[in-house]
């Protein structure tokens, strides 16, 4: 008579390891079963669902703390994760330092909601890790001190490609250390700091680095309140700036005076293709400053002017020029002075419009 054979993690086939990982979630795997024992680590290794678990979105929630040490143990050895997004998880400082430990030796691309203490540690890591590409530290609260761990970190730093520091209350002081990171960084090519508060001092240093930047292609500033001046700073750096594609500063106040500015610019520019000046205060001046500027420009194929003061005499101004611009794809013009009947009437010849989404017909 054979005696009974037990089945533990050690001698359970592979197979029968597969279909019980089958009947769970991702996320169970990486909390709960890694760093069981070693066989079970080589068999999760060899799982296809776990090869291709690339991604971990984890956001708008509140992590325990035994939750954050369990994940960043997980990650010690994790090989195939590339993005881990935490964005607004209120994780603390100690969650903070555990990640970043653990992101020493790993891929990972993206981690949120840290803290200001947190951003020096994850400046440490990446001073010294090199694989780093994408660093999303958004709703952080990270303020000017964190960002200047950030900015030093990134004068050293030749791997980081995208940073991410939307709504964190950074202020002019924060933006004066990142434009000196900007000014001698080589690698990083997509920047958001959207919804802080640069002010035009801020942008003055901003924009002062970005004139002989070489890398930078998407530049998102929306809610900075930058004003005129601001705008003016930035259409002085765009006359050097030959790498710039994408710009976004919606919510910025502009006005009819900035925009001027930003055409006077646009006429020459042949490096921007999108460009979004929504809720800015703009009126039938400043469109019109816009549209003679689309005349002679031939790279811009996006443009936003979505939730400004421009009245059907502008759309009709704006309308007439686009018939002779052969280049722009998308006019966004929602929220202006004008319905949506007056906008089909109005671009007809050149645009069909969907909720005042205008593209080609």
């Amino acid at each position: 008579m054979s005696g009974k054979v037990t089945l533990s993690m050690h001698t359970l086939p592979i197979d029968l390891v597969y279909r019980i990982l089958d009947e769970l979630d991702r996320l169970t795997i990486v909390l709960s079963l890694r760093n069981v024992c070693k066989r079970l680590n080589k068999v999760i290794d060899t799982y296809p669902r776990y090869q291709t678990f690339n991604e971990l979105m984890l956001t708008w929630g509140s992590m325990p703390a035994k939750t954050i040490r369990q994940l960043a143990n997980a990650l010690n050895n994790n090989t195939t994760l590339t993005m881990l997004n935490l964005y607004s998880n209120q994780i603390n400082e100690e969650g903070a330092q555990n990640l970043a430990q653990a992101l020493q030796n790993n891929t990972v691309k993206q981690c949120n909601q840290i803290g200001v203490k947190g951003a020096q540690y994850m400046a440490q890591v990446i001073q010294n890790n090199t694989t780093l590409t994408t660093l999303n530290l958004a709703f952080n609260k990270i303020q000017d001190e964190g960002v200047k761990h950030l900015a030093q970190a990134l004068q050293t730093n030749w791997t980081l490609t995208k940073l991410i520091l939307e709504f964190n209350g950074i202020n002019k002081k924060g933006i004066q250390h990142l434009a000196e990171a900007i000014r001698n960084n080589k690698s990083l090519t997509k920047l958001n700091l959207g919804l802080n508060d640069m002010t035009a001092q801020g942008a003055q240093h901003l924009f002062q680095a970005l004139k002989n930047n070489t890398t930078l292609t998407t530049l998102d500033l929306t809610g900075n309140n930058i004003l005129t001046e601001g705008a003016q700073y930035l259409a002085q750096a765009l006359q050097n700036n030959k790498t710039l594609k994408i710009l976004r500063l919606e919510l910025n106040h502009i006005g009819d005076k900035g925009a001027q500015y930003l055409a006077q610019i646009l006429q020459d520019n042949k490096t921007l293709t999108t460009l979004d000046l929504a809720n800015n205060c703009i009126g039938n001046e400043g469109s019109e400053y816009i549209a003679k500027a689309l005349l002679c420009n031939t790279t811009l194929t996006e443009l936003n002017l979505g939730a400004n003061n421009i009245s059907v005499d502008g759309a009709e101004y704006l309308a007439r020029v686009l018939q002779k611009n052969t280049t722009l794809i998308t006019l966004i013009f929602d929220g202006n002075g004008v319905c949506v009947e007056e906008a089909q009437h109005l671009f007809k010849e050149r645009y069909a419009f969907d909720y005042y989404l205008a593209y080609p017909r």
